[in-house]
């Protein structure tokens, strides 16, 4: 048998793009809902507002040196109160991305500094190296007799699980909150302080990488919640991409679900068509 899961005849292991789960969404995902969305507050509404201006500078539409539209202009497109928009304003200047002049209007000054982004792996091989280097940070570590229902699905369950939720980030910045929940016995062959410091998949890789039979990856779009925000440095409902990973060992026993929010400006996906 090969080390890793096998491939069931197509080109790739992971599935990617296959349709979403049909559970009701876990806390700290839900979709995409409207820009003016009532249930919004005041401070979501300039906090989203400002990333999507601080977007109009990065993709151009908003060029530097150039003017931006007057407030009031705003105000009506965006169906908000001018008093939001120059909130949302004022977060761009404390940034140092545009400069406000009393009567002129207001310039953008310069691009927000690049975050690096992290590539979105579509392969057991790639997948088990996405995460080098990164710094993570555990939230909460406990065991499970049964299964959340998001995990539940593929595979038989196996007696006892384990799940972690952790932050990973690079350079300070978070750039994916996660959680995973794995077969206890695989847990404690990993050892378990391993979990505390390195990403999940080598060590499953290491410890059951013989026994792994099939594995996939769903990802959808969707909206950060408002604790996703906190952890992920985001405004509330800003732009996040789901994902949900499942590992079945050759007896079928499901002995792997990984779930991570990925920030939307720091995650890349790019599949080869040709």
């Amino acid at each position: 048998m090969m080390d890793g899961p096998q491939d069931n005849g197509g080109d790739g292991i992971i599935a990617v793009g296959a349709p979403a789960p049909t559970a009701a969404p876990e806390p700290g995902f839900r979709p995409m809902s409207s820009f003016t969305d009532t249930t919004l507050d005041r401070m979501a509404r300039y906090l989203q507002l400002a990333s999507l201006f601080r977007n109009k500078i990065i993709t151009g539409d908003w060029p530097v040196g150039g003017r931006i539209p007057n407030v009031a202009d705003l105000a009506v497109d965006f169906e908000v109160a001018r008093g939001t928009i120059r909130e949302a304003l004022g977060v761009l200047e404390d940034e140092g991305l545009i400069e406000r002049f009393r009567a002129k209007g207001s310039f953008v000054r310069r691009t927000p500094k690049e975050r690096s982004a992290h590539r979105l792996a579509i392969d057991w091989a790639s997948l088990i190296s996405a995460h080098e280097g990164a710094d993570i940070e555990v939230l909460e570590q406990r065991d499970l007799d049964e299964l959340p229902a998001f995990a539940a699905g593929e595979g038989e369950p196996a007696d006892h699980y384990t799940m972690m939720r952790r932050v990973h980030a690079r350079d300070g910045h978070p750039y994916l909150a996660a959680r995973f929940i794995l077969d206890s016995e695989l847990f404690r062959q990993g050892p378990p302080e391993r979990f505390r410091h390195e990403a999940t998949l080598p060590i499953l890789h290491e410890v059951a990488g013989k026994r792994i039979a099939r594995a996939n990856q769903i990802m959808t779009l969707g909206s950060a919640d408002r604790e996703m925000a906190a952890l992920l440095e985001l405004p509330l409902n800003a732009p996040v991409a789901h994902v949900v990973r499942r590992a079945i060992d050759t007896s079928g026993k499901l002995i792997y679900v990984g779930e991570g929010i990925y920030r939307g400006d720091a995650v890349r996906l790019e599949i080869a068509l040709i």
